[in-house]
């Protein structure tokens, strides 16, 4: 997984964000928003439809971990060697190598730009949200509901590929500057969509036969419309705010705030509530732990706490720009 990992992220967050940061204007900030929000559902839906084919009914995770984890590599490995800077992109020159290596790590440089610190935050909460629910769903639909492997993959498929219409009303409200509004629109329809699942996603709603659960299914579709909407959104706020000679820099800030935070805070809050609402006893009589719909009722919470910094991230942008106008 850290082999993985270590490949993935130099090809997609090091090197094609980066370099998408260098290409993305004014003009184009609306397209490449959407097509940075529809590439990891397109990731989702094809890893989750070909890993439930690679696992198969002889639960076969090590053929999906090889399969999977090889292709990162690969791809990785290929970013390296293909993938071409800006043009117009010239080499810094501001100190040894190694200076601008561990200048990737000065947060006082962050600390001064506000609003982007506020957008980071914004995309913290709502990402711990996100990791609390999020993992655990293939377990809660297989484990919990009864469904097959295979069948998750299209269920999620179906209701995220419907929800990629999203992003043509967030373009639009893009284009109109109305970035707050957007990411607020987002958040409510991630709210509803995780909210619709908590409530009705429960053994006795859902019969794992047929892949036509509409209480499932409309709730997956609200959260993907949510969740694509606000991927679009942010990507585009926080790269339009990132400095024209540090881009590659505060791509790594992101990061930290995106994955790194998350991906520690949230385990301690899902875990709790798996083993205080999940407990089974297993075949052989061991105790073993499920997520259950109660993750998801949490977890609408969790969601709307991304107000909170959304609110303070609103105020600074009404101040740059009053500010911008003033000039």
């Amino acid at each position: 997984d850290a082999l993985m990992s270590f490949f993935g992220s130099m090809g997609n967050d090091a090197g094609y964000n980066a370099w998408l940061n260098d290409m993305m204007t004014e003009q184009n900030r609306g397209s490449i928003g959407a097509a940075l929000a529809t590439q990891p559902i397109i990731g989702t839906i094809v890893g989750t439809v070909v890993g439930g084919m690679l696992i198969g009914g002889s639960d076969n995770y090590m053929r999906l971990f090889v399969v999977m984890g090889g292709f990162v590599i690969l791809f990785g490995i290929a970013a390296i060697l293909f993938m071409k800077d800006a043009p117009q992109l010239r080499p810094s020159k501001n100190g040894s190598f190694g200076k601008q290596l561990f200048s990737a790590f000065n947060f006082r440089e962050l600390i001064k730009m506000k609003e982007l610190v506020w957008v980071f935050l914004v995309l913290t909460v709502y990402f711990i949200a996100f990791n609390v629910y999020y993992p655990h769903i293939g377990n809660y639909m297989i484990y919990y509901l009864g469904f097959r492997a295979d069948s998750i993959g299209i269920i999620q498929g179906i209701a995220l590929i419907v929800g990629m219409l999203s992003v043509i009303p967030a373009s639009k409200l893009l284009s109109k500057n109305k970035f707050v509004l957007a990411t607020s629109i987002s958040v409510l329809l991630s709210f509803v969509g995780v909210g619709i699942v908590g409530l009705f996603g429960r053994p006795e709603n859902i019969d794992p036969s047929t892949i036509w659960n509409w209480s499932l299914l409309i709730g997956l579709f609200f959260f993907g419309c949510g969740y694509i909407m606000f991927m679009q959104v942010t990507s585009v706020w926080m790269k339009q705010l990132f400095p024209e000679e540090s881009k590659g820099q505060f791509e790594g800030f992101r990061i930290v705030f995106f994955v790194l935070i998350p991906w520690i805070v949230s385990p301690f809050i899902a875990n709790p509530i798996i083993k205080n609402n999940g407990q089974i006893l297993d075949s052989n009589g061991f105790a073993a732990y499920l997520p259950t719909n109660v993750l998801f009722l949490i977890s609408t919470l969790l969601v709307l706490a991304t107000f909170v910094p959304l609110f303070f991230a609103a105020r600074q942008r009404r101040a740059r720009e009053a500010k911008e106008q003033t000039r």
